[in-house]
């Protein structure tokens, strides 16, 4: 996981393979590097007038048991919460995230793991892990994406 993180400031070129779909709106790449444990992973390019942004996503975990969905998501939140980091620049930064413990009822659950005391490099990376309840079978996921500002925080403004 240490290295998908490490290449996210140079949107994951290191890790993009081949194009398996392109979309009006974005462009999803095979990875090349396969996270230990993951089933798939994929990178997506997504288009915007000012500039393309990236993510990768791992899926890794398809079970019809909530229970082991659930130790499994426990687990990756363990592996991953405090992980240390070091960027290949060398600056070290450290991921934190609020545990949430997942109920069967309400079908998905996730974390947000972000850098503690992060630099203006790696400072709107997210690492997110989730569980949902798709097709009847349970999915756990990892992501790595950019996020500009929280959903309650007012844009640009533009008169």
């Amino acid at each position: 996981m240490k290295k998908v993180i490490r290449d996210y400031p140079h949107h994951f070129a290191g890790l993009q393979g081949v194009v398996v779909e392109e979309n009006p709106q974005s462009i999803n790449y095979a990875c090349k590097f396969e996270v230990s444990g993951a089933e798939s992973s994929s990178i997506t390019r997504y288009s915007s007038k000012d500039n393309n942004v990236f993510s990768w996503q791992a899926l890794m975990l398809t079970t019809e048991d909530f229970e082991i969905a659930k130790k499994k998501f426990k687990a990756i939140y363990n592996a991953l919460n405090n992980l240390s980091v070091k960027m290949d620049y060398g600056d070290t930064f450290y991921l934190t995230g609020k545990y949430e413990s997942p109920v069967e009822e309400k079908k998905f659950t996730s974390v947000v793991l972000t850098f503690e005391k992060a630099d203006r490099i790696i400072q709107r990376m997210k690492l997110e892990i989730s569980l949902q309840y798709e097709m009847l079978e349970w999915k756990v996921r990892v992501l790595i994406y950019e996020k500009d500002r929280e959903d309650d925080e007012q844009g640009e403004t533009i008169e």
